[in-house]
C-alpha cells in the first residue's frame, strides 16, 4: 500500500510528490494527460505574469534569459524537475473513483487499481470551460482553447471576455491580420490584466484597430454572422470564429462523487486551511483546484506552501 497517492501532475502535483519524497513516503502521480497538462495547453505564445523564482519547487532553481518566463520555459522546467528527481508518475491514466477503505483509499483509474493511506488531489481548473449558454455555442467555430494567432489571420474574429486570456487573444490574432471585435460583459478591460498590456488594448480599442462593446454580451452564433447585445440595442456582424475566452473551472461533480463538501455559492471545497486536509479524512487538496469558481485566488506561486503543509500534516499523524 502506498503512503500517498497524488492525482494531478501539474506543477502543484509535482511539488507535493518533492515533499513526499523528501519526507520518504511512498507515493506516485496520476496524470489523466501528459506532464504539466494545463501548461502544455497554454497558448504557444504565453509568458507568466510571475518571475521565476516564483515558479519554482522543491527548492530548485528555476533559471531563465527572460524576466517573465514563458510557456517553452516552464514546460522545460517542470520536465527537468520530474525527470531529476525521478518522480513516479503515471501519464495519460485518468482516475475515475476514489473510495475510502478500513485503512485508507481504494483508487481506480482507466488502467489500474491502487490502495493509498492518503490522496492528494491536485487538479486545477483548466480542463472545463465555463459556456456562454447561448445559441450556436457549439458550432466547430467557437473555440473556448487558443493555441497560436496565425490561424486567425485575414479572419473576422470575435473574443468574449475582458481579463487576460481575452485581451491576449484580441491584441494577438489583430497582430496577425485578423479584424478583431471585442465583447465586454463590464464597462471597461479588467484591471487584472497585465500591467504591461494593460495600456497596449486601451490604445488599440481608442484608435479603433479593435472595436470594443462594453456593457455587451454576445447572444447568438450562426455560421457567418454572430448576434451582440450592447447598451444600444442588438447588433449582428460578419464573422468567421468566436475565441470565448470566459474562463474554465475545476470539476466540481468529481469533488463532490468523491464526497467533498462545496460551498452553495462558488463551490468552494471544504478543507482545513492549516493542513489541506478535506471533510473526508486522509483527503487533501492542492492547488488552484481549493478556489472553486474563484479561479484567480490560487496561482502556482501562492499554492506551492500547499505541498509541505500538506506533507507535514501526513507525517505528523503517521
Amino acid at each position: 500500500m502506498l503512503d500517498i497517492l497524488i492525482i494531478g501532475g501539474g506543477p502543484i502535483g509535482l511539488a507535493c510528490g518533492l515533499a513526499a519524497q523528501k519526507a520518504g513516503l511512498s507515493f506516485i502521480i496520476v496524470e489523466k494527460g501528459c506532464l504539466v497538462n494545463s501548461l502544455y495547453n497554454y497558448p504557444s505564445t504565453m509568458m507568466f505574469f510571475s518571475t521565476s523564482e516564483k515558479l519554482e519547487i522543491g527548492g530548485v532553481p528555476f533559471v531563465t534569459v527572460h524576466t517573465k518566463p514563458t510557456r517553452a520555459d516552464a514546460l522545460e522546467y517542470y520536465r527537468r524537475v520530474a525527470l531529476s528527481n525521478n518522480l513516479p508518475l503515471n501519464l495519460f491514466e485518468e482516475v475515475t473513483n476514489v473510495k475510502p477503505t478500513d485503512a485508507g483509499y481504494t483508487i481506480t483509474t482507466s488502467k489500474a487499481t491502487y490502495q493509498a493511506k492518503k490522496v492528494i488531489l491536485s487538479t486545477g481548473f483548466y480542463d472545463i470551460a465555463v459556456n456562454l449558454d447561448i445559441p450556436g455555442e457549439d458550432l466547430p467555430k467557437v473555440k473556448h482553447y487558443y493555441k497560436d494567432p496565425h490561424y486567425y489571420a485575414l479572419q473576422k474574429v470575435v473574443v468574449v471576455g475582458s481579463s487576460n486570456s481575452a485581451i491576449d487573444v484580441a491584441l494577438e490574432t489583430y497582430r496577425k491580420g485578423a479584424e478583431v471585435t471585442l465583447v465586454v460583459r463590464g464597462p471597461e478591460i479588467s484591471s487584472r490584466v497585465k500591467y504591461w498590456v494593460r495600456p497596449d488594448i486601451i490604445n488599440r480599442i481608442k484608435e479603433g484597430s479593435i472595436k470594443a462593446y462594453f456593457n455587451s454580451n454576445l447572444s447568438a452564433v450562426r455560421q457567418t454572422e454572430v448576434d451582440i447585445d450592447t447598451p444600444e440595442g442588438k447588433i449582428t456582424i460578419p464573422n468567421d470564429f468566436v475565441m470565448a475566452m470566459t474562463g474554465y473551472k475545476p470539476n466540481f461533480d468529481f469533488l463532490a462523487k468523491l464526497g467533498i463538501q462545496l460551498s452553495k455559492d462558488k463551490f468552494i471545497p471544504e478543507y482545513d486551511h492549516e493542513t489541506m486536509e478535506t471533510n473526508q479524512p486522509g483527503l487533501y487538496l492542492a492547488g488552484v483546484v481549493c478556489g472553486g469558481l474563484d479561479t484567480h485566488l490560487w496561482f502556482i506561486e501562492n499554492s506551492r506552501i500547499h505541498a509541505d503543509m500538506i506533507i507535514d500534516d501526513i507525517v505528523s499523524k503517521k
